[in-house]
């Protein structure tokens, strides 16, 4: 490593994960938890939904058993917009507090993350927003507390630096991404996810499985060029040791319990490893980065609205993040595997719980879309509205993001995108 320093390529990789306290029952110490935090008045932002299985009365009355005040907000956009953010961080700004608390999946918080954000450093939410659709621009320093409690097994944005966001007059998706915007503590606790519908499961469990095996098999981080200083090193470094770790649990979890999870609510084992898988994959993937399929997905999901998912409001279509990144993913890693066989075969041997026989380019995508069927998502792009007359504009959007596929470990230009597309359009 020290040749390639020498060389101008990185030499440092850095892990600053999220604090965690996991387990069923680990929500009844939110209150002792805060207090140590030094909080006192705080704004919970919760999924509305929630109200109807009694959880951010739950919440709340912890809150105030402990003595700390709070002012609620719960305008959550199932897949939040520029608009959604910019609503959450003017109220946060109407509203003073010590600290943030998010109780929903990842869509809830993100939005607490930059209500945070922009309630602590000002400015407007395209300030914030990768370039080259925003202005990149840094917080110049920490935030308040935010403790999130995920009720969703997906995302993993209770250990991300990165929020999410549509910004429809572009029609494509983009993120907020720095450091700074880590949560504080992350308490998973699997009872919140008892009440999540088998569709929502199934999406945001190969989310998860897409976090690790993109973050496994990323450009290694010593095969990136050497900052100029420690504060631009960018949140994605690349794949690294102690990364590898994390994702690679992630992946195992995801094809021992995954399936499992979205056929039964009340298998508390299956879910509740499920969401500790998240968390391992959020810390994984939020060190090493995604590229592919992520990079597709945000236009993928940002394009077309007209897709109505299983498990969500059949008011509502749109493409669920989870389902947006697993449909280009057979295809991507189909592409990327001669950059590290023994990585795909590992991942494809993980997710399918034994060693792969006559391994090649088609074991992890065979793998995948095995599960795939078995959680009833979607057979492809074809299948979310999109025919091939879309794929220019799917290229366009997944080229703007740079920041993701600078991470892929083979180059990415508008023609290896157009190959993945067409191959994506149905799977099976």
């Amino acid at each position: 490593m020290s040749q390639t320093a020498d060389q101008g390529f990185e030499s440092v990789f850095t892990l600053e994960a999220t604090q965690l306290k996991y387990g069923i029952g680990a929500a009844d110490e939110l209150g002792w938890e805060a207090k140590r935090l030094g909080l006192r008045h705080v704004i919970l932002v919760a999924d509305p939904m929630l109200h109807q299985f009694g959880l951010i009365e739950r919440i709340e009355g912890i809150l105030a058993a402990s003595g700390i005040t709070f002012d609620r907000f719960e305008d959550i956009h199932v897949e939040p917009t520029i608009d959604s953010f910019a609503r959450a961080a003017a109220f946060a700004e109407a509203h003073p507090c010590d600290g943030f608390i998010a109780l929903g999946g990842g869509s809830t918080i993100d939005t607490a993350k930059v209500a945070n954000l922009i309630s602590t450093h000002g400015g407007a939410v395209i300030d914030y927003v990768n370039p080259p659709i925003g202005g990149g621009r840094k917080p110049p320093g920490p935030l308040r507390p935010l403790i999130a409690l995920p009720t969703t097994s997906g995302s993993g944005s209770e250990a991300t630096t990165v929020a999410v966001l549509d910004i429809p007059e572009l029609k494509v998706k983009s993120g907020i991404s720095h450091r700074y915007m880590r949560p504080t503590l992350a308490m998973v606790d699997p009872a919140l996810a008892r009440t999540t519908p088998a569709g929502v499961t199934a999406s945001a469990g190969l989310d998860v499985i897409c976090h690790a095996v993109e973050s496994y098999i990323s450009k290694p981080f010593n095969q990136r060029p050497k900052p100029a200083s420690p504060d631009d090193r960018p949140p994605y470094q690349g794949s690294n040791p102690v990364a590898d770790i994390w994702s690679l649990q992630a992946i195992e979890f995801g094809g021992k319990y995954l399936a499992r999870a979205v056929a039964d609510g009340e298998d508390y084992e299956a879910r509740g490893t499920m969401m500790l898988g998240a968390t391992m994959a959020g810390i994984g993937f939020g060190t090493a980065g995604v590229h592919i399929p992520h990079a597709c997905a945000y236009p993928i999901a940002g394009l077309k609205h007209v897709y109505h998912a299983p498990g969500y409001s059949r008011n509502h279509a749109f493409v669920p993040h989870g389902f947006s990144v697993i449909v280009t993913s057979p295809a991507a890693f189909r592409y990327t595997y001669d950059a590290a066989p023994e990585k795909h075969i590992r991942a494809a041997s993980l997710l399918r719980g034994h060693d792969i026989e006559n391994p090649g380019p088609d074991s992890l995508p065979a793998a995948l879309i095995d599960l795939m069927k078995a959680v009833g998502a979607p057979s492809g792009i074809a299948e979310l509205g999109y025919t091939e007359a879309d794929i220019p504009a799917i290229i366009d959007g997944a080229l703007k993001q740079q920041r993701l596929l600078a991470g892929s470990p083979k180059p990415v230009d508008a023609g290896i995108l157009e190959t993945i597309l067409r191959q994506s359009m149905r799977n099976w």
